[in-house]
């Protein structure tokens, strides 16, 4: 194999496929990356380099334009790839195979890698059945909205997973880790036969696809078999398989409260960073109090052993008032998930969830997206 690249395009494109690969491999050609330089005329220049990375649970494909001299496949350590690539100077690189050695050669930069026995390595699994298309844009943000409360304790699988629940022209992302609980619905456009499905994904695995995969102005695919396990996405000319999770989700619509018995609307901004004052002072975190009252709220934590902080903020609130304590940490990513201005909170009781949504320039709430938050009992 004997190719001719882009420096920057190689660079991304390493980086994006090696960030899918295990840590830890369970063998080592799991750890690799495939480059696979396609057999078309020596310097024909539409030909393209395919870097792929597979380790049987998620599969990450993509494409860079390159001069191809000798066509050919090669397995190499993918974080080392990613580390070199990314280091080189801004010139075009050389990548050739000598045996069992790949040398890769960038202005006066020249590394010698030993390679993997491609023949050991797994085949790559092929997209499933096309399921319909998302914005780029909004699939990213609704993502990152909703994986944030996604537990990470690999002992509770159904917990470490975003559910994606297909019900017509309307997509549903929701994830829980017991203590707070995002849900995100939003409209696609699904194929002609596509039926409403329910499947879990790894949170992780679609967070990083719908970073690369969310731009502003592309189309994203979607493509599942929830009989065969697997789901997968494309877009940017990048594309990304995963297993799904085969573990059974809470039955998360029952925890939504129906009723409400209060309700304040207050600046993001001004709350996140008083939290952040506030909570300096509780022990490892442990909770801000928040004490609700027309026209006010008051945040406090800590107490006389380890000192105490008290700060007030004006709130446009109605209804009873209500005293209830949070995991500030929590607290803050409901907050910052939510990309507006002004939130809303509202309570039933102090021990029940509450709710965080986002609210617009003119007040209204926004629909689309909820954030639920288990609150903290208070002492005494």
């Amino acid at each position: 194999m004997k190719i001719r690249v882009e420096r920057d395009g190689l660079a991304d494109a390493v980086a994006w496929v090696a960030r899918s690969l295990p840590s830890r491999p369970p063998v080592p050609v799991l750890g690799g990356v495939l480059l696979d330089a396609g057999s078309g005329e020596p310097g024909d220049e539409g030909e393209a380099l395919t870097i792929s990375g597979f380790d049987y649970e998620v599969s990450a494909t993509v494409g860079v334009p390159a001069t191809i001299a000798d066509g050919g496949r090669t397995l190499v350590s993918g974080r080392l790839l990613a580390d070199i690539t990314k280091a080189l100077p801004n010139q075009p690189v050389e990548i050739s195979v000598d045996g069992a050695r790949v040398t890769i050669t960038c202005g006066s930069a020249r590394f010698s890698l030993p390679t993997m026995p491609v023949e050991d390595y797994p085949q790559l699994p092929p997209m499933p059945p096309h399921a319909g298309e998302l914005a780029g844009e909004v699939f990213g943000q609704a993502v990152a909205q909703v994986a944030i409360a996604a537990g990470r304790d690999d002992t509770l699988p159904m917990l470490t997973g975003v559910r994606v629940e297909i019900n017509g022209e309307t997509l549903t992302l929701v994830a829980t880790d017991r203590f707070r609980l995002a849900m995100r619905e939003f409209a696609w456009k699904p194929s002609g036969d596509v039926e409403d499905a329910a499947v879990l994904v790894p949170a992780k695995t679609l967070a990083d696809a719908a970073k690369s995969l969310g731009t502003a102005g592309k189309t994203v695919e979607l493509a599942l078999a929830s009989g065969d396990g697997l789901m997968g996405l494309a877009g940017t000319g990048r594309r990304t398989t995963t297993r799904l999770l085969d573990a059974e989700f809470p039955r998360y619509r029952q925890l939504l409260p129906t009723e409400q018995t209060s309700n304040a609307i207050i600046e993001v901004g001004p709350l996140v960073e008083a939290i952040k004052r506030v909570s300096l002072v509780a022990e490892r975190g442990t909770q801000v109090r928040l004490e609700f009252h027309p026209g006010g709220l008051k945040l406090s934590a800590g107490g006389d052993d380890e000192g105490s902080a008290e700060e007030e903020l004006p709130v446009q609130f109605d209804g009873e008032s209500v005293t209830i304590a949070f995991n500030p940490g929590y607290l803050q990513d409901g907050l910052g998930a939510l990309q507006t201005a002004r939130a809303e909170l509202s309570f039933t009781t102090p021990n029940r969830p509450a709710l965080i949504k986002p609210v617009d320039d003119n007040g209204e709430v926004v629909a689309g997206y909820l954030y639920l938050l288990m609150p903290v009992r208070l002492p005494g």
